[in-house]
């Protein structure tokens, strides 16, 4: 008689991550800067394998967001160009910070093994996977405006709200590792941020720590 691997009942947890993001292979023409970070929570469902508890299958639908900061810089995500246009700003106005945010709904899927499935708050876990999303909404936000020198010209908060330029699917290749309720997280994009053609050709990278109850 053949074991399904997932004939065991499910249980759902909740999975949240928090920490640093980086859009990896940027050009000079982009500058980040500042602690650009990543937040990301899902619903997991979780399938044991009957024939080996140690390994596990989950999956389960999430919001992924990334906020990346821009250092004397915008970039004019609703203009009228054909291609996305980063403006530095270091010899005039520029916002003291400025940031492009992306909030994807993602599935996360994930090939879990864990050291002691009796105990998983309490043992050694590793987990391999991938995700795919699709762009709920992507903008921007400048906050307090400065002069050359450093100092306050404006304090008041910009905000545009635009896809054009994105691609608004997103496949990415995910890790975790760690003991008991916390692990160590890192996702790689396998999709650029900006469409073919309009922008430059970078990948997100993200890291940081997980809270999952498996």
């Amino acid at each position: 008689r053949v074991l399904s691997p997932m004939s065991v009942p499910s249980s759902d947890h909740f999975m949240i991550q928090f920490g640093g993001a980086t859009w990896q292979n940027k050009p000079d023409s982009v500058n980040t800067g500042g602690f650009s970070r990543t937040f990301n929570m899902y619903v997991m469902l979780d399938f044991p394998f009957k024939t080996n508890p140690h390994f596990s299958v989950a999956l389960g639908p999430g919001l992924g967001t990334d906020h990346i900061f821009l250092e004397r810089q915008i970039a004019d995500i609703k203009g009228t160009s054909t291609s996305i246009r980063f403006t530095r700003l270091a010899d005039s106005a520029y916002f003291d910070k400025f940031k492009v945010s992306t909030a994807f709904l993602e599935i996360p899927v994930e090939l879990r093994f864990t050291a002691n499935p009796e105990a998983s708050g309490k043992s050694f876990k590793i987990a391999l996977g991938a995700k795919v999303g699709t762009m709920l909404a992507a903008w921007t936000k400048g906050k307090e405006l400065m002069n050359k020198g450093g100092n306050t010209v404006n304090d008041y908060i910009s905000k545009e709200k635009s896809k054009r330029y994105f691609n608004t699917t997103r496949i990415a290749a995910t890790a975790r590792v760690g003991y008991g309720h916390f692990t160590l997280f890192g996702t790689y994009a396998l999709t650029p941020v900006f469409k073919e053609g309009v922008g430059p050709k970078m990948n997100t990278l993200s890291f940081g720590l997980t809270l999952s109850g498996l």
